[in-house]
């Protein structure tokens, strides 16, 4: 048994954190994609922000491995290989300047690019012969994604404005998501230690709510399988618009 010292006791912060961590195994699989940058702001109701991300780390990659599990064949290489230097970069610049930027402020930024981004898209919708973005919108978008994730694991949004219009197949789509993540997230872990995030109370806390981790996502590609591309894409474009006000309300 644990001792309760060990880890956080407060009711409130478990009742905020078993949706947070439910909602985000289901982003996590693909099936709620999109969803997936609210956990910290719900942690954040109980916690600190730096706490909050510092508990979701380790269920973060737990979710990950479950994912990659699940989904790495359906994965598109060739994206992932242009994406994650990128993503990369992007926790490098966040471990440098944590602390130096406000949690809020970073909130307030990526709530108003997604909505941006989604008014871009519902004003003047993409047609048949529309052209992709072109590379380097990836690579901005993606060190965007790896910094907001080392911030606040917001990362969802910034690379979702780049990938969702790609107009992948949904699986294949949240395999190429499930490496990109696993790697930017496994990138995090010396540099939260050496922030000092990284403790026994909140790991011990983390541990306690490890079960939910492989459990949603499992559930998740289990409902990603069975769901058609227009849905998939509908409730993609619901979660950035749900995240992105929160993030720019907090913010």
């Amino acid at each position: 048994m644990l001792d309760a010292a060990l880890f956080i006791t407060d009711p409130y912060f478990y009742a905020v954190a078993v949706p947070a961590v439910l909602i985000t195994g289901l982003a996590k699989s693909g099936f709620a994609s999109g969803f997936g940058a609210l956990a910290v702001p719900l942690l954040a109701l109980a916690v600190p922000v730096p706490q909050a991300a510092a508990i979701m780390l380790p269920l973060l990659m737990v979710m990950d491995a479950t994912g990659l599990q699940q989904l790495w064949r359906e994965r598109d290489p060739v994206l992932v290989r242009r994406l994650l230097p990128a993503g990369l970069l992007g926790v490098a610049v966040g471990a440098l300047l944590f602390g130096l930027l406000s949690s809020r402020n970073v909130a307030a930024v990526v709530g108003a690019l997604t909505l941006a981004f989604l008014a871009q898209r519902l004003l003047f919708p993409p047609r048949k012969d529309t052209p992709q973005a072109p590379h380097w919108v990836g690579w901005l978008c993606a060190t965007l994604s790896g910094f907001t994730s080392f911030v606040a694991h917001a990362g969802g949004p910034p690379i979702s404005a780049y990938t969702l219009p790609l107009r992948l197949p949904p699986k294949v789509l949240s395999g190429t998501m499930a490496v990109f993540f696993a790697v930017i997230n496994a990138a995090k872990v010396l540099p939260y230690a050496a922030l000092g995030l990284i403790d026994l109370r909140n790991m011990a806390t983390a541990l306690l709510l490890m079960p939910l981790a492989p459990l949603s996502v499992w559930l998740g590609v289990r409902l990603l399988r069975h769901m058609r591309p227009d849905w998939f894409y509908r409730i993609a474009y619901t979660g950035m618009f749900v995240a992105g006000s929160k993030l720019l309300w907090d913010g």
